[in-house]
């Protein structure tokens, strides 16, 4: 295990924190949104685009080959991060959404008929739920959900024997909550489910950067997530899938680089991962995920999730303490909260807290969170939500439970 790192110091590392908003000193809680950049992946960004960028793979001159070793060193660097078997079972697409409307279109749409069953959660990003009912109309697959109990968030397994019928073919489930918070016993459920033969996969985009993940021991077949979460770019994302599962599925898009030849009236095609990446694909956008993924196990994402777990049980205990606030997500000391915590103020709009919080510096989410139907079956439009990371503070917890409590008094609660 890493050493305990100073958080404090590596807060220097990301130029964004340093400045101010609305006259106060920026506190940005909304991690869960996308995360902030140290200075390792700009410069990673900045040296690619100054020295090395040309086109990959299809060029013979120095930079291109330069291009080339970067933007594969990449895909091998991603393979260890999440302890893949191959770096040929890695995937490059813009984020968790491509990789799943990639299964979707692809494994999906060979393997799914009429009456099949594709089993999701009612916990699932807006991400995981529409490529499924896009392909239920085309195909007449079937979607349905295991049931959360409350506003703990904690999924009701006593009724998932009874929904893995013969019919379903796919469990695809979140691995952290980005609304609740809670942390998915998912390499329980991919067992149980590949018992069944039932293929799985895994949404990682709140887990990859906050905890050590590991695709062979989990047991799920594809497992997705996205560069900005973890400290990398916007616009590259990651689909891990068993390679005989790849090299069994057509490709997603057609185009140059996925082709080994090309006929008037035939092409054949590369096997994984490049069957699956048409055209010039983000070719900085994996040299900064490099980066970013040897930053944060530098630090040691172990350390990482207990951090951010100390901050959201700090955070939660704080909010609890307030009147007028109704909580989501395992409470205080649960092994199962993630970082980050959702709440309500009574009768006060989560936008109207958001936009205050703003006003004194303090970056939160309002909405629904591209989870609405986990919204309504909670019987709220939205919730506020402040999602934590490494470079958090208590002191910044400090003074977010305190805005809150201004907040209101400003609506005279």
């Amino acid at each position: 295990m890493s050493s305990i790192p100073n958080w404090q110091a590596l807060r220097q590392d990301f130029p964004i924190l340093n400045q101010q908003v609305h006259g106060k000193p920026l506190i940005y809680l909304d991690n869960a949104a996308t995360s902030q950049k140290p200075r390792r992946v700009i410069d990673a960004l900045v040296h690619y685009y100054e020295h090395d960028n040309a086109n990959v793979h299809r060029g013979i001159h120095e930079l291109s080959n330069r291009a080339t070793a970067g933007f594969e060193a990449a895909r091998t660097r991603t393979a260890k991060f999440i302890n893949a078997p191959s770096a040929e079972e890695i995937i490059f697409t813009r984020g968790t959404t491509e990789s799943i409307n990639l299964v979707a279109a692809t494994w999906g749409a060979k393997n799914l008929k009429a009456g099949d069953v594709v089993l999701l959660t009612e916990m699932e990003h807006h991400s995981n739920i529409v490529p499924w009912q896009l392909l239920a109309q085309r195909t007449g697959v079937k979607v349905a959900y295991i049931p959360v109990t409350g506003d703990d968030g904690a999924l009701d397994l006593t009724k998932l024997d009874a929904l893995l019928t013969p019919q379903v073919k796919l469990l695809s489930l979140v691995h952290i909550s980005n609304s609740m918070g809670v942390l998915n016993p998912v390499a329980e459920l991919c067992a149980r489910a590949r018992k069944l033969g039932i293929t799985t996969l895994v949404d990682g985009a709140q887990s990859a950067g906050h905890l050590p993940v590991d695709v062979q021991a989990i047991g799920c077949d594809f497992f997705a997530f996205s560069g900005h979460k973890i400290c990398g770019p916007t616009g590259i994302g990651v689909l891990w899938g068993r390679q005989e599962i790849l090299n069994a599925m057509p490709p997603y898009q057609g185009g140059g680089e996925m082709i080994l030849t090309v006929g008037y009236d035939k092409t054949e095609f590369k096997p994984a991962p490049h069957r699956f990446e048409a055209g010039t694909p983000d070719i900085s956008g994996p040299i900064g995920l490099h980066a970013a993924m040897d930053y944060l196990d530098a630090i040691g994402r172990e350390n990482i999730w207990k951090h951010d777990q100390e901050l959201a049980h700090y955070a939660y205990e704080k909010l609890a303490a307030l009147n007028h606030i109704r909580l989501f997500g395992p409470p205080a000391g649960s092994p199962n909260r993630a970082g980050l915590v959702s709440f309500l103020l009574k009768d006060v709009h989560a936008h109207d807290v958001v936009t205050l919080a703003d006003q004194a510096g303090v970056a939160l989410r309002g909405g629904h969170h591209c989870t609405q139907p986990l919204m309504h079956k909670l019987g709220v439009e939205s919730t506020a939500r402040a999602s934590f990371y490494f470079y958090n503070t208590k002191a910044e917890v400090d003074a977010f439970v305190e805005v809150i409590r201004e907040i209101q008094k400003f609506f005279g609660q």
